[in-house]
C-alpha cells in the first residue's frame, strides 16, 4: 500500500455489517483542517454533490453523538458524522486542492471505489441466471 495512503486506512471503521467508514472528525483532522468548523463547508459541498448525483444523504453521511472523554472521567457529547467511502469520495473532492493530503485522499478513495466496482462484477458474475434477474 501506497505509504501517502496508509492514514486514510488507519481511521478506517468496519460497521456491524462489513461495510468500511470513515469519522468526519478524524478525516477532517487528517486532510488537514485545523478545526472541525473549517471542515463543515466541504461536507455541506459533499452532501449537496451527492443529492445531485441522486444518491440519498442519509445513506453515505449519518449524523451521530459520539460521547468523548473530558476531565476526571467525565463524558460530553460530541456531534460527528459517519461517512461512507463514497461520502469520503465526495469530500476529497470538495477538499481544498492546495493541500497535498487532499491528493492523495482522491486517489485512495478512487482506488477503493474502483476495488469494490471490480469485485462487485466479480460477484455479479458469480450468480445463476435467475439470481441476477433480481438486478
Amino acid at each position: 500500500m501506497n505509504e501517502h495512503h496508509q492514514p486514510f486506512e488507519e481511521i478506517k471503521l468496519i460497521n456491524a455489517n462489513g461495510a468500511e467508514q470513515w469519522s468526519a472528525r478524524q478525516l477532517g483532522k487528517l486532510l488537514g483542517y485545523s478545526e472541525y468548523r473549517h471542515f463543515i463547508p466541504v461536507l455541506t459541498r459533499a452532501k449537496e454533490a451527492c443529492l445531485n448525483s441522486g444518491h440519498t444523504i442519509d445513506d453515505h453521511f449519518e449524523e451521530i453523538l459520539d460521547m468523548i472523554k473530558i476531565g476526571s472521567n467525565a463524558k460530553r457529547a460530541l456531534k460527528d458524522i459517519v461517512l461512507s467511502r463514497y461520502a469520503c469520495y465526495l469530500v476529497v473532492q470538495n477538499g481544498d486542492p492546495a493541500k497535498p493530503v487532499i491528493a492523495a485522499g482522491q486517489t485512495y478513495f478512487a482506488i477503493q471505489t474502483r476495488r469494490q466496482e471490480l469485485a462487485d462484477d466479480e460477484a455479479f458474475r458469480q450468480l445463476r441466471e435467475d439470481e441476477k434477474r433480481l438486478f
